[in-house]
């Protein structure tokens, strides 16, 4: 957008205009092949990432209440019951494992 462009704006969205323009050239100095789309590109893999790493705690922390349901099957008593939230565990915990697979096999839409 040029000055005179600034001009066409309403009064109320030229400070955001500036600001987005200043933003815009400072990411261009920082990286001037990619710019925003740099930082972008940036901030969307440490999204994947972070988003990977938390399906796998996820999945990690369903495999220990598995065990220690599994654990706790001892008991004659409620056997069908721990037998239940066994298996309900053993399909979340698949859940997130695919979950966890799924993130890694996709590329982010803002990969180069």
């Amino acid at each position: 957008m040029m000055v005179s462009g600034l001009q066409e704006l309403p009064e109320q969205q030229r400070s955001d205009a500036v600001s987005s323009m200043v933003y815009e050239a400072n990411a261009r100095v920082r990286d001037p092949v990619y710019g925003c789309v740099g930082a972008i590109s940036s901030l969307q893999q440490q999204i994947d990432s972070l988003q990977t790493q938390l399906a796998r705690a996820q999945a990690e922390v369903v495999h220990m209440r598995m065990r220690h349901l599994a654990s706790t099957s001892d008991h004659p008593a409620g056997t069908g019951s721990t037998e239940n939230k066994l298996m309900a565990s053993q399909s979340k915990s698949f859940y997130y494992m695919d979950t966890v697979d799924q993130a890694n096999k996709t590329e982010s839409l803002w990969s180069y």
